[in-house]
């Protein structure tokens, strides 16, 4: 016999249901959350264009991988010559 029209097994298992994705909710919440605010600074560093004043930032990271990718030796050195001359000469 039930007190209170209790639920029996079926509402202790629904209620270990929702525990469960309320926890997942909240966690996933926090991931999302720090996501956001770390990724956001990375992400509109590089998507925001020069003011018209400057020589542009985006040659200078250009040059910067460029020069990465020379010293892991992706490429070689006439050709980083050669593109290194180009990258300035665009600016």
């Amino acid at each position: 016999m039930m007190w209170y029209g209790g639920w029996g097994w079926g509402g202790w298992i629904v209620m270990a249901m929702f525990m469960v994705l309320f926890w997942a909710l909240v966690i996933a919440g926090v991931v999302a959350l720090v996501h956001y605010l770390t990724g956001s600074r990375q992400g509109h560093q590089n998507s925001l264009p020069p003011s018209s004043g400057e020589s542009g930032w985006g040659s200078r990271r250009a040059e910067d991988l460029l020069a990465e990718r020379f010293a892991r030796g992706e490429i070689e050195e006439d050709e980083y010559k050669r593109r290194l001359v180009l990258l300035r000469e665009h600016r």
